[in-house]
């Protein structure tokens, strides 16, 4: 899958780069801390998340191999945690979005399980809720 992925890298400071142009569909990231691979489909989410549009009714997944430095699982635009923000800081995992993944996402708690070990909505309530997968 990334060896034929377009690779984007964001830079502390300054503009997006594209490493590499890819041809199958998927792009790997590298921003800062927090390397992932999205498929097309998340790409669309992902964008329209960062530009605070409705997201595309399609269903998309994005695998974090290396986890996260830490998000709010309530809020999709905090940059720090707060005493009522659910602040989780998830391992390896990988992420179902896009408001056609809704079926699933009444299936699985709504707050982070102790531990980020088994399977949450991050997000709920948002048009952004996506379901948590932890893998080891």
């Amino acid at each position: 899958m990334l060896e034929d992925a377009t690779l984007l890298h964001f830079p502390a400071e300054g503009e997006m780069m594209t490493l590499r142009e890819g041809g199958n569909g998927w792009t790997c990231m590298y921003p800062g801390t927090d390397p992932m691979c999205a498929d097309a489909a998340a790409m669309s989410f992902l964008d329209a998340w960062m530009k605070k549009e409705d997201p595309p009714e399609t269903l998309g997944f994005v695998y974090m191999l290396l986890g996260d430095e830490g998000a709010s699982n309530t809020d999709p635009y905090a940059t720090e945690e707060t005493a009522d923000n659910q602040w989780v800081v998830a391992g390896p995992h990988v992420m179902v979005v896009g408001p056609e993944a809704k079926p699933m996402l009444d299936s699985y708690p709504q707050e982070v399980p102790e531990g980020a070990s088994q399977p949450w909505v991050m997000w709920p309530g948002t048009p952004y809720a996506h379901l948590m997968i932890p893998i080891e």
